[in-house]
Parts: structure tokens; sequence; C-alpha cells
């Protein structure tokens, strides 16, 4: 097999990899992707019951690499306002596009959405090109430039490596950069329902004990329901009869939708948190979820991919037209520390709320009701959250 000469070499073809893909057009940089999946799975990925949270940040990306507008406008739904429950207690922690200055606090769209929008916009540029069906059997970073080696024997050559394939990396670990796991011990199942009564564009968090149910507003009459239980109770709901599971649910929202009616398949996905040590290697970086993947309770998993992905290219755009290496360390290394610094407390913290929600200890119940009263009422914590939540 020939050796073929890149400048940047992106490992995943999911959302992530792909939005690095685009936003590296226009720069005049020679790109290949390498993703498993064939280009008929890239083109018309399954429905696989994610709906995504995206900030007004994420939002401007999407629209800056030409996303955003081929996304169906109908299936771009607003979150409206936002509340926090605990435990049975009809007490909220709310928050309001009014105080947040928007229209909405956020948007949803479904995963299979943005990964068949992103494959779309990507195919239709010449400067990247796709190696898709193919794994890479071996990653070799060097002084002055990375190779990687496919299953089918190619090699390929840059000046950079990118790995966005998934929070279980292989690129990572091949370039030896360390990663923390953290197994929750817990399944989230996702699916949509319809209900009865108007859900108002309010996203629901109930933090119950025993399970956490969420209720994400699509249309007005259904949502994107996100269930999280300890994993031994998973295969239980997902294999529940339909009339039971309906009525499980209902009872679990206190009729505050009405009754629930299932209207797509049941996807269980297990939870399980990673950050690595460092976000670069000799000639390497790391976006996406293979930098850091998040437990999906505070919706900020792809955000984080995009905005890591912006910076990322941004450093590499400016370095090549001012013609430095791409791949130097001190390039790497000032995205490494600018990620860093947004990654962290938003990973720790996301994981001392999941913490703090799921323990069943008397004391913790009694602090995180004190917590969610306090929230209320604090109004700096208040513009914390909502900052977050909105991401501009």
């Amino acid at each position: 097999m020939q050796n073929v000469d890149f400048d940047v070499i992106i490992v995943g073809g999911g959302p992530a990899g792909l939005a690095c893909a685009r936003s590296l057009v226009g720069a005049g940089l020679r790109t290949v992707v390498v993703e498993s999946s064939t280009d008929d799975d890239l083109s018309t990925p399954p429905y696989d019951g994610r709906d995504i949270a995206l900030t007004h940040g994420s939002k401007r990306i999407l629209i800056d690499i030409g996303v955003w507008e081929r996304l169906p406008a109908d299936e771009i739904y607003p979150i409206r306002d936002a509340r926090v429950l605990d435990g049975h207690s009809p007490y909220a922690l709310e928050f309001t596009r009014r105080e947040a200055g928007v229209d909405a606090l956020g948007f949803l769209v479904s995963n299979h959405l943005i990964r068949r929008t992103l494959y779309e916009e990507v195919s239709m540029w010449e400067e990247v090109l796709m190696r898709t069906a193919r794994t890479v059997d071996s990653v070799n970073p060097d002084s002055d430039a990375v190779s990687v080696t496919l299953d089918n024997g190619e090699s390929l050559k840059a000046s950079l490596l990118i790995a966005a394939d998934s929070r279980f990396s292989g690129v990572r670990r091949q370039v030896g950069i360390p990663a923390r796991t953290r197994d929750f011990g817990r399944t989230a199942l996702v699916c949509r329902m319809n209900h009865q009564l108007d859900n108002g564009g309010v996203a629901s968090e109930c933090f119950q004990y025993g399970q956490t149910v969420a209720a994400l507003p699509l249309s007005r009459n259904i949502s994107s329901i996100v269930i999280t239980v300890p994993t031994d109770r998973a295969d239980e709901l997902a294999n529940m009869a339909l009339a039971d599971f309906e009525a499980w649910v209902t009872s679990r929202l206190e009729a505050g939708f009405g009754q629930m009616k299932l209207l797509s398949k049941r996807f269980v996905y297990p939870l399980i948190a990673v950050l690595a040590d460092r976000f670069v290697g000799t000639r390497t970086a790391l976006i996406g979820d293979a930098a850091v993947g998040m437990h999906p309770v505070t919706a900020h998993g792809y955000n984080l991919g995009l905005s890591g992905q912006e910076l990322l290219t941004e450093i590499v755009r400016t370095t090549f037209r001012q013609g430095n290496d791409i791949g130097a360390a001190s390039r790497l290394e000032r995205f490494n520390r600018r990620h860093r610094r947004v990654v962290l407390p938003v990973y720790c913290g996301t994981n001392a709320l999941v913490g703090l929600y799921t323990s069943e200890k008397p004391p913790t119940k009694m602090l995180r009701k004190a917590l969610l009263r306090a929230a209320n009422h604090l109004r700096p914590m208040r513009k914390v959250v909502i900052d977050r939540l909105v991401g501009h």
C-alpha cells in the first residue's frame, strides 16, 4: 500500500470529528477523516433515542460551519424554561428564558440528524477526504510527523493527528495518553413519549429516590424521556410490558404530563464518564468524547465537543496561515491549557451533582433540598447556572 501525505488526520467520523473536519475547510489544509462506519451508515444513521441539548454557543458554531441551516427546521425544538425537582416534593428550582434574556434556554436536536447533516455538509468539500469502513491498526507519532496505518495496510502521514474516536479512544491509548474513567453503576434508558398535557416547552429534571426521570420538550405533547436507574434495574425497564412501562413513567412524573404513551423503541446506554489526563500528545490532540466523556445530566457532552474542536481548529488555522508547524508541541499545549480550563469545572461539577442527587443517605437528601431552595434565591449562583445553560 502507498503512503499518502496529509496535513491533518482525524480519526472518528462522529459529530465531533466531522465538525472538526468542516471547521478546517477553507484554510488550505489537506484533511482526511478515518471512520469505521460505512458511507451508507453515515449518510442515513438510524434514530438512536438521543436528543441533544445544544446551547446558543453550539448553535453559533453550527451556523458558522454551515450545518444549522441544513437541519430540518421542524425538528429543532426550543427549550423555553427548565425546572429541577427533588424526591416527591412539588417545590422546584426554576430557570426561565426571561431571566436569561433569550427566546429559549437551548435547543433539542436528535443525535442522528446532527450526524447525518454533518456528513452531508463535509461530503461537499473536496479538501476533506473520507476513509470510511476503515479502522486504525497503529499510530506512530515522532518529532517530524505522525503516521497512521489502517486495517487495509494503507499508511497515512500528517503533521497533526486528531482523535475523535469515542470515550474509549484507541488512538488515545496508542499515543500513551492516560484517561480516568468513572463508572456510575447506572444506566440511562431513553425514548420518546406522547403525553396528554402540554409540556409548555419546559425541560423537567426529577431527581427521585432510586431513579432520575427527565422530560425534555419536543412538540407540545411529545417529550424525550431520559430515565436513569441502577444498572441492575435497566433490563427490567427495557423489557417491561408496554402498558406497564407507560404506567410506570406516568406515575413517576407525578401526573404532570397526564397519560404517557411510548412512541419509539427504548434505548439503553451505560453511564461511564471519562477524562483524559491531558488533551494533547506528540503531534496529537483529543477532542469530543476522546478528551472528555460526560454524564448526560447537565447535557454538556456535545457542547464541550463543539467548543473544543472550535478552539483547536482556530489555533491550527492561525498557525498554518503564519507558516508554522501545526503539530508543534507549543501550539498544542495552548489548546490543552485553554480547553482544560473550560472542561474541568464542568466535569467535576457534573460528577459532584450526580453524587449528590443519587445518594440515598438522609443527610445528603436534606442537603440537596436545602441547596435547591438556596439556588432559587442566590442571584450569583443562578447567574452561573443560567450562563452555563445558555452557553453564549
